[in-house]
């Protein structure tokens, strides 16, 4: 089984850059182009949040326009820079989520081999991220209900410090009440997030939590945590988690852009 992880898109309006500089539209394009013409291609694409760049409709509707052209299904989850609701309306076929009074976008994929559960970390017009009581009760719900299939958890923000300055100080609120449900199951096998615009891998809880790279606007890794945040503009990557034969999970970079090659080692 093949799961495509795209994450961070700041899709901006059209004709408009993120941030004033980088080309999201047009990255998020590339992007979705390059995972069409993977072989095998992937069973489906996770967005771990931050779809959009300021929340605006506009740019939802261009991110559905743009995550359409994808050949197999998707799933979506929101990250602090979208509006839930906004996200809800605009692409209810990719969260199947139930309502409930704080609407929060919840909900299990269980038709392939890996079950996927999606975790809203949000906290509306907040950068940083939260389990409340209420998210951490139905997702140890919905854990008990299959305590040996192979699962995958997936959120936006990392419910870990992991060196990097401007997620470490946004702040992720739950985390020790979230390791006490999460030890409890030995089939946990990845937490993957986005937020923090870097691949990064760490152990947490008892099972691995990774974090994806933006498509396109990577953060400076600054380990002196001194330095205020920045950004480069990147050519758009995304991750590709692959459950081998073999059961276990492997997890691959994937850049999108144009390289020079291959060649055989052979002839070379």
């Amino acid at each position: 089984m093949l799961i495509a992880q795209i994450s961070d898109t700041h899709v901006a309006s059209t004709g408009k850059k993120a941030y004033g500089v980088a080309p999201t539209i047009e990255n998020l394009e590339t992007c979705v182009e390059n995972i069409n013409q993977l072989d095998p291609k992937p069973d489906l694409v996770l967005l771990t949040g931050d779809i959009t760049n300021t929340s605006q409709t506009e740019e939802f509707e261009q991110a559905l326009t743009l995550l359409n052209n994808l050949d197999m299904p998707y799933f979506v989850i929101p990250g602090n820079h979208d509006d839930r609701l906004k996200l809800k309306t605009t692409f209810d076929k990719h969260c199947p989520a139930v309502p409930t009074p704080q609407n929060f976008i919840q909900y299990v994929v269980d038709d392939y081999e890996i079950r996927l559960i999606a975790v809203d970390s949000t906290i509306p017009k907040e950068a940083g991220g939260e389990l409340c009581q209420t998210r951490l009760t139905w997702l140890d719900e919905q854990l008990a209900k299959d305590t040996d299939k192979p699962t995958i958890i997936f959120m936006h923000h990392p419910p870990v410090k992991v060196g990097v300055i401007e997620a470490d100080i946004d702040g992720f609120i739950g985390s020790k009440q979230l390791g006490k449900i999460v030890k409890k199951y030995h089939n946990i096998e990845q937490i993957i997030c986005g937020h923090v615009h870097l691949q990064t891998h760490t152990r947490c809880h008892g099972t691995m939590v990774t974090t994806a790279p933006s498509v396109g606007m990577e953060l400076v890794l600054d380990l002196t945590l001194k330095k205020p945040p920045q950004f480069v503009i990147e050519p758009p990557s995304y991750l590709l988690h692959y459950w081998t034969p073999y059961n276990n999970l492997v997890t691959h970079t994937i850049s999108a852009r144009k390289t020079d090659g291959p060649y055989l080692f052979e002839e070379q």
